[in-house]
């Protein structure tokens, strides 16, 4: 059924893209047209899209839909901003537009700075020349979504509403999972599959990703589904470094109970192993032989790392999370940093964080501390020093460490209350080996928080102390934290 409904869905994409073509190939449209068009269309696709995450739709085909539906409403709305940031722009801006982030760093030898010195190429290297082409592009694709949008919202009506909504409450993205629905119901859809009578092999699921990618705040989100706590009557979480040394019954004791339900007939166990590294694959068969012998029917395991090694242990296809998009990164921050504000009355600052976002390399962490800090001070001004701040910690880290971080954060951080004429000297400080925390394992955490040390200027800053880089506000709730030394003070 779910395989009929795609491809009819396809047909009928097909179908009204084929029109639309026509339709257009007859009309020559202006871009200022196409703009305008492009905002109506992306109000009415977003509306849709909002109902439909809103109830509980199990259809994969439906739910690939809405998938692909929102990479176009990010597509578009990322190159709705380009196009109003680059309006935005005037003569004036461009001595500071010339120190941003466009410009690349002269220490990457893959990536060299240079200077913008006009108008002109900042808008050239906004939208690049094809821009007029991709809008269009864009344009025809959310108008063939909306052509069939009839059959679709039919559908949609069809299954029932959910009582919590992922993007309802966007305002408030930082307490809403952002950009992974596709895997959350893959994830889902797996450990509510009923295994055939009479297979013995559990079922193994495996999740894999860079450090910070979001693999912990999956699971959990799968975890509390009110599906999956039906299904299940106990779901255990494992942490460790590989299961080389665990037998069955250290394993067990090591393991937290996530939820617990005695009264339930069912008897199926959820097994959440969180690694590092690789599995030890001596361990695992071990692990395997007997848990086969005393979990019952129908249990599952998934297990998470960031060494896609762990491909090999799976029974089913392993999902893979990856860095959002651009286009979706920009949708997710811009979000966090103006909230209930409307951009709108900001374009400037638009337009600077426009150039942050894609200086911070898709990092979730680096996304919420960022945005902290330009809600603080809603003005261009600032925004262009937080702006050249990165810059000036992209370069000392290209230096010190090289091109690439696995987790997408600076090593070496200024501070940025030092920048302002008049003030004292900026801070550097060196962000050593960092370990998240869990809450319910309980103690304190560190009260100097990484806005506190990018932000404001104390003179009585210790030499070595604990920072915290970022508090989740979202299961599992996790808070980050960095052993930081102060280096120096420098003038700016």
């Amino acid at each position: 059924m779910e395989a009929l409904i795609s491809a009819v869905l396809g047909d009928l994409i097909s179908r009204a893209v084929s029109i639309v073509v026509k339709k257009c190939a007859d009309k020559q449209t202006t871009t200022e047209e196409d703009l305008q068009r492009l905002q109506q269309l992306l109000l009415r696709i977003s509306a849709v899209v909002e109902e439909a995450e809103g109830r509980c739709v199990t259809n994969q085909g439906m739910i690939r839909q809405v998938s692909m539906m929102l990479k176009q409403i990010f597509r578009g709305y990322y190159l709705l901003d380009s196009f109003k940031c680059i309006h935005n722009k005037t003569d004036d801006d461009d001595e500071e537009v010339s120190h941003s982030l466009f410009a690349q760093s002269k220490f990457n030898p893959a990536k060299r700075f240079r200077c913008v010195s006009s108008n002109s190429q900042i808008k050239s290297m906004l939208i690049g020349r094809d821009s007029s082409k991709e809008l269009k592009q864009v344009v025809l694709g959310l108008e063939s979504m909306v052509a069939d949008m009839k059959e679709f919202a039919i559908f949609v009506m069809s299954y029932p509403r959910m009582y919590r909504q992922p993007y309802g409450a966007y305002l408030f993205l930082d307490k809403c999972m952002f950009g992974r629905q596709m895997e959350r119901e893959q994830a889902i859809s797996f450990l509510l599959q009923v295994e055939p009578p009479g297979d013995g092999n559990l079922g193994v699921l495996p999740i894999f990703g860079p450090a910070f990618i979001g693999k912990s705040t999956l699971v959990e989100h799968v975890c509390r589904d009110e599906r999956v706590r039906d299904h299940f009557s106990l779901i255990l979480f494992y942490r460790g470094n590989g299961l080389t040394y665990e037998t069955v019954t250290t394993f067990r004791d090591h393991c937290v109970i996530k939820h617990q339900n005695i009264a339930s007939a069912e008897k199926r166990s959820l097994v959440v192993i969180e690694i590092l590294g690789d599995v030890d694959q001596g361990a695992w068969k071990r692990l395997m032989h007997i848990s086969e012998r005393f979990m019952a029917h129908g249990s599952k395991i998934i297990i998470t790392s960031r060494s896609e090694k762990i491909v090999s242990v799976g029974t089913r296809e392993a999902i893979k999370l990856n860095l959002l998009s651009k286009e979706a990164y920009w949708y997710f921050f811009k979000m966090l940093v103006f909230g209930s504000t409307d951009p709108e009355d900001h374009p400037k600052l638009t337009s600077i964080a426009m150039e942050i976002a894609l200086g911070i390399h898709g990092s979730f962490m680096s996304a919420y501390v960022v945005a902290a800090l330009l809600r603080e001070n809603l003005s261009a001004q600032f925004g262009c020093r937080v702006l050249r701040q990165l810059r000036e910690n992209t370069q000392k880290n290209t230096l010190m460490f090289g091109e690439y971080l696995e987790d997408h954060m600076s090593r070496y951080v200024w501070s940025i209350a030092g920048t302002r004429q008049g003030s004292e000297d900026r801070k550097l400080f060196l962000l050593h080996a960092s370990y998240q925390k869990d809450p319910a394992a309980g103690g304190e955490v560190p009260r100097i928080t990484m806005v506190d040390l990018l932000s404001r200027s104390s003179s009585a800053m210790p030499r070595k102390f604990e920072v915290l880089w970022w508090r989740s506000l979202i299961p599992p709730y996790y808070s980050y934290i960095y052993d930081c030394e102060f280096v120096r003070n420098t003038t700016p």
